[in-house]
């Protein structure tokens, strides 16, 4: 075919080029976000995660009914008859005829079970008097503290079968406390412990025939005053030593679903646990919290592992922790189905274990060189499934995940070279600056609320204040530190992209705020693998955490984002890859994330051990700082979304907006800080202080303090009893180690209701000199069984404890170890427990007072012997003060304030 020949202009005349390529299609439109989407987005990770919350710690199992369970089930409605009978009889504490009541109790549930039994079980009953005894724990919350205890009472269950003689050797034990605080009838801590066990009892003893070990419940007394129960009973009662397993049930709030804080150190039990239970629940990240001390407070399980080095299990409830030792630990606040899950998860538990010809062997503490290698990690997903591994496995993991991820860094950084590198550096500046803002601007907040509103922390009664409050402007502050990092970001790329002159000027500016958005995203992997190698290095079991905030987001992107084609321009991320990289993540740790919140906000009410010792601000720190770290930590990757246009106005507006409102409710005071739910931890205690100085004689003083271990000032609460009070930090008293530094005190008619025969006495016996100085002290209690000595350790190197009456040595020579200074001695008992002791102190061998004469003059100063008597009396004064008492607060009790009348003596050094 001929071709058509071509005009002489057209061929000649040369087609024009263009100095600049043409634009790839994708830049036809300027990336950017719309708002509506990214605050759908927002709103949607917001409300999955929860819903993984609810899901994982709301959702209770249906309650059964006796019918319902059978014979061999657990029956909620049965357990709650128990809990109902034990709450009835009020508080029922160390030494009380309440605590006598709840044991008889208990005693007629026991012979009932032992009579209903399967034919070949046998149940034997035991009414166990523990006799005098100390304990000293190495770590935890008694540390430096001798606890010593008399008189006190326990029922015991042994459930084993008739033709299996070895199973009486080999036991498995379930125990919990059923003394409770002065302050409340705990049906929450631990009635609901005592009832779960009950129904337990009457289920395994129609079971028990076919087990290869047997179960015993232990219903102690004692706990509350310093785990005294457990610590009793593991020294004396001569089931103890058949005991290969310790199963503890406790409550640091009021019902929802019991889960696991402490398992191990043998792994066996939470393996078995794992595969057995029908609802596990329980979180590592629990134990760690737990085991760092950063939560104040202890329970039998520490016994069982350091006493008796077993393994085993602490179940805790935690739902509504602001109720904790407070009145509102109360039936109606339980919710239904929460022990039903307990229940039924310890119920399958016993009947593995119990038929299991493999147990724990005694005395398997990990050693410290191999700290973690055995022990397991843990952790449930909502509630239906729970994931164990051993601590060796996840350090293979965990250094196989971090060798990955440092090859891919580092492969990437020198095909990227030295912009690379910079770029690198810049995005992870910029999480650097997120954190600073976040943490600041949460921080600020906390300190504005104690001067805007009536009560230094205005949300403990509606949690979900905090969103507002703290949430709001941790968001805000993320937000501007990580926009800050991405300007500077964009500067340097922009630097770069100006050196390729074979890209337009229009298409270089979007695609560098596209490649500063990628960089932004791979900045929060790189936070999670830095958090990952110090928690594989530390062998931290939380550290899975890490794990699952690193891989899946790091997968999305490798899979909807990388390339290997290195001429490829960087494209706006998408938005399935923040969807699908946060699935996981947002799975697996949302809820307890959550659920640690609402821990932390409900701990706030007892803030202050030593009341007026910390500033009124420190508890909206510790919630705006826990905020702000959750907040940094995992929205990371959805924050580095909103930096192309569109979408950053409506985000600051809304949460400014967010902020403003939630500001004005708590200025306004629309919603109170407390409710008669709610309360305020308060402390009522008629004081007669008898302590003095070296040759000093003066009349006692007495008055009724009120103080508060949360925080915030009792200005309101005073204008409302109106009993005299005054307040101040001048209202100093020493409750023996137990230090109010803010109280309020009235001396008004307090001189009714006590006898100054109930006045203890110490009184030096003997004062020898030779090699060492020793002397001797007796004190007189009169008729109090619950108090706390402290003995001055920079005086002091040990001491020697006797009960007068019996000569009986309570307390031997050994490490005597101190806290600030003093060595605590805490005394509890029963009604028949000893008032009269002798106290030998062996004095430092360097001490200035060898020769306690001291030239004529008196000697000022600390004290050698604090002591404080708690006697079961309320004054007219004190009645009339509690009968007056707001809604909103609630007497407060722990192992080492007193009750509601308190003796203060002390003996000085140069006596």
């Amino acid at each position: 075919m001929r071709r058509r020949p071509q005009s002489t202009s057209a061929a000649t005349t040369k087609p024009e080029v263009s100095e600049e390529p043409i634009a790839p299609s994708w830049v036809a439109q300027r990336p950017q976000r719309s708002p509506f989407v990214w605050l759908t987005l927002f709103l949607a990770i917001a409300y999955g995660s929860w819903s993984v919350f609810h899901y994982q710690f709301e959702s209770l199992p249906a309650p059964l009914t006796a019918e319902q369970a059978g014979k061999r089930g657990f029956s909620e409605f049965s357990a709650l008859e128990h809990v109902k009978a034990l709450t009835q009889l009020g508080p029922h504490s160390v030494g009380s005829d309440a605590l006598h009541l709840a044991l008889q109790y208990v005693l007629a549930e026991a012979e009932k079970i032992k009579k209903t039994a399967h034919w070949e079980v046998d149940v034997e009953v035991d009414s166990f008097t523990a006799k005098s005894g100390a304990n000293r724990m190495a770590g935890g919350l008694f540390k430096g503290r001798t606890l010593v205890y008399s008189d006190l009472n326990h029922i015991i269950i042994r459930i084993l079968p008739k033709y299996a003689p070895e199973a009486v050797d080999n036991a498995i034990l379930v125990s919990s406390h059923i003394d409770t605080v002065f302050s409340t009838g705990g049906a929450g801590d631990c009635s609901s412990c005592v009832a779960v066990m009950l129904e337990l009892a009457r289920g395994i003893s129609q079971w028990a025939h076919g087990f290869k070990h047997a179960v015993i419940f232990l219903f102690n007394t004692g706990e509350e005053e310093g785990l005294n129960g457990a610590h009793s009973f593991i020294t004396q009662h001569p089931w103890s030593k058949s005991i290969r397993l310790a199963i503890d049930l406790e409550a640091m709030g009021i019902g929802g679903k019991s889960g696991i804080f402490q398992a191990g150190p043998d792994p066996w039990p939470i393996e078995t646990f794992a595969a057995v239970a029908k609802y596990p629940s329980g979180q590592i990240i629990a134990q760690d919290i737990f085991s760092s001390g950063a939560i104040k407070s202890a329970t039998d399980f520490q016994v069982y592992r350091e006493v008796a080095g077993l393994s085993g299990l602490d179940f805790a409830y935690a739902d509504n922790t602001a109720v904790y030792h407070t009145k509102n630990d109360k039936l109606e606040l339980l919710k239904l189905g929460s022990l039903q899950h307990l229940g039924e998860n310890m119920l399958a538990f016993l009947l593995k274990i119990a038929a299991s010809s493999h147990l724990p062997k005694v005395n398997t503490m990990v050693e410290e060189d191999n700290k973690g290698q055995s022990t397991a990690v843990y952790f449930d997903i909502l509630g239906t499934y729970m994931v164990v591994y051993r601590q060796h496995f996840a350090n293979m993991l965990h250094k196989s995940v971090i060798a990955q991820s440092l090859l891919i860094w580092t492969t990437s950084l020198l095909m990227g070279g030295y912009p690379a590198a910079i770029s690198l550096a810049l995005s992870c500046f910029s999480v650097i600056l997120m954190w600073i803002f976040a943490l600041s601007f949460s921080v600020l907040a906390a300190f504005i609320i104690p001067l805007i509103s009536s009560s230094p922390v205005p949300y403990v009664a509606n949690p979900w204040l905090v969103v507002g409050l703290f949430a709001a402007p941790a968001l805000l502050g993320a937000l501007t530190g990580q926009y800050l990092g991405y300007l500077i970001l964009h500067t340097h790329l922009s630097n770069v992209y100006t050196k390729k002159k074979q890209i337009s000027p229009v298409i270089q500016a979007d695609l560098i705020k596209s490649e500063a958005e990628r960089w932004l995203y791979k900045s929060g992997s790189l936070q999670w693998l830095i958090l990952l190698i110090l928690g594989t290095y530390y062998k931290i079991g939380s550290s899975y955490l890490a794990l699952f905030w690193l891989v899946p987001p790091a997968f999305a992107y490798g899979f909807l984002e990388a390339t290997l084609t290195p001429a490829r321009f960087p494209k706006p991320l998408k938005l399935a890859t923040l969807l699908i990289g946060l699935a996981v993540p947002i799975l697996i740790s949302a809820g307890g994330f959550i659920r640690l919140a609402g821990t932390i906000i409900g701990t706030v009410v007892r803030l202050d051990r030593n009341p007026g010792g910390t500033p009124d601000w420190l508890g909206n720190v510790i919630v705006a700082t826990y905020v702000a770290a959750v907040m940094c930590l995992t929205l990371v990757y959805l924050l580095s979304y909103i930096h192309l246009p569109g979408a950053k106005k409506s985000i600051v507006l809304s949460t400014c907006l967010l902020f403003g409102l939630s500001l004005a409710v708590v200025s306004l005071g629309i919603i109170p800080p407390f409710t008669k739910d709610t309360s305020r931890a308060v402390n009522v205690v008629h004081v007669v202080d008898m302590t003095r100085s070296f040759d000093e004689k003066q009349d006692p003083r007495s008055y009724v303090s009120l103080f508060s271990s949360t925080p915030g000032k009792l200005t309101k609460e005073v204008e409302q009893i109106n009993e005299g009070f005054r307040c101040g930090r001048d209202k100093v008293v020493d409750l023996v180690t137990f230090s109010v530094k803010y109280s309020c005190w009235t001396f008004d008619d307090t001189d009714n209701g006590w006898s100054e025969s109930d006045v203890p006495t110490m009184h030096v016996d003997s004062d020898t000199h030779g090699d060492e100085r020793i002397t001797r002290v007796l004190i007189d209690t009169k008729g109090s069984t619950r108090w706390t000595l402290a003995i001055n350790a920079d005086e002091i190197e040990d001491f020697t404890f006797k009960d007068a009456g019996s000569s009986e040595e309570l307390v031997l020579v050994g490490d005597m170890s101190s806290v600030d200074g003093w060595h605590i001695m805490q005394f509890s008992g029963g009604k028949n427990a000893p008032t009269r002791f002798d106290l030998t102190l062996f004095w430092m061998k360097n001490s200035t007072r060898l020769d306690h004469k001291v030239e004529g003059k008196r000697e000022e100063g600390t004290p050698l012997l604090k002591l404080r008597t708690d006697m079961d009396i309320v004054t007219p004064k004190v009645d009339r003060v509690l009968s007056k008492l707001p809604p909103w607060c609630s007497q407060f009790g722990k192992s080492t304030s007193p009750h509601t009348f308190a003796f203060l003596s002390n003996l000085p050094v140069n006596f």
